[in-house]
């Protein structure tokens, strides 16, 4: 099953949706989260009939806009790690996004003036289904609804500042998240193997298979679980692979009109352009 959050621009909302085939058919939820936190039967009530829309007619939200958490594992693929130049870590690098930095799979992304080291990294990411607290490998896995596709889009420069990173990973409106979620039953199960690629411009800068993960879905739900719930439409970024901007000699950062193109097997695919901000001579954000 496929599942997306689409925006009904003319009725001011967004509607949670099913994809079938060139269509969506709408679902009574306002979006993904909501139709998972209706809790068990969700599945069920996610293949109800309702109004059909063309897929190509309607523009795409996050998958989920209003998460209760974004987490996000740091240096999880060995030659991620190498390429940074740390030890391989024996517990997974964990670090936070507000909602506020998701952005709609499509989406323009604004390159703020404050920052000059915009970088990409491509994610598989987490659809959490279920709430879950101090979960057995066996409940983290059951608790995985399925999964998208994400790009942690990094200011380099901020993250940097101090040995916090979340400065440099929660931009307002930078991370993309979608275009659907895509259930584990779709995928081969909660530890898939699915080929990742981040493409700059038509060049491949990341390619990997989420099965080079040093800690798999299964095993980062049920450690974050150990911490805190995890609640329905929860989302985890599970770490990208090597090719990151900010590794390579010089470094490479992405500047105004470049498209960035994030791919996961069977997921789908974000497609997002890069703009400087243009004067509106109004105040805003930086």
């Amino acid at each position: 099953m496929r599942l997306a959050t689409i925006r009904l621009t003319q009725e001011g909302r967004t509607a949670a949706a099913r994809i079938d085939g060139e269509d969506v058919v709408l679902l009574p939820f306002n979006d993904v989260g909501e139709l998972l936190s209706s809790g068990e039967g969700w599945q069920e009530r996610a293949l109800t009939e309702g109004r059909r829309e063309q897929l190509s007619n309607v523009r795409l939200a996050p998958v989920v806009p209003r998460p209760s958490k974004v987490l996000c594992v740091g240096l999880n693929y060995l030659r991620h790690v190498r390429e940074h130049g740390g030890d391989v870590p024996s517990y997974p690098s964990l670090f936070a996004k507000f909602f506020d930095a998701l952005t709609g799979p499509y989406d323009e992304i604004v390159l703020p003036a404050a920052s000059e080291c915009v970088d990409w990294e491509a994610e598989l990411v987490v659809v959490v289904g279920r709430s879950t607290r101090c979960a057995t490998l066996d409940e983290a896995e059951a608790a995985i609804a399925g999964f998208t596709v994400g790009n942690d889009v990094s200011m380099r420069d901020w993250q940097g500042r101090t040995s916090q990173w979340l400065q440099g990973k929660t931009w307002e409106a930078s991370s993309p998240v979608g275009p659907a979620l895509v259930t584990v039953d779709e995928l081969g199960g909660a530890r898939p193997d699915l080929a990742i690629s981040c493409v700059v411009d038509g060049e491949t800068m990341q390619e990997a298979r989420t099965t080079d993960l040093l800690f798999d879905p299964v095993e980062v739900v049920a450690y974050v679980s150990t911490i805190v719930t995890l609640r329905p439409g929860d989302l985890i970024f599970t770490g990208t692979p090597d090719g990151v901007g900010m590794a390579r000699t010089p470094p490479i950062f992405l500047h105004d009109g470049q498209v960035v193109v994030t791919r996961i097997e069977k997921i789908g695919q974000l497609v997002n352009r890069f703009l400087a901000r243009r004067p509106t001579g109004q105040r805003s954000d930086p």
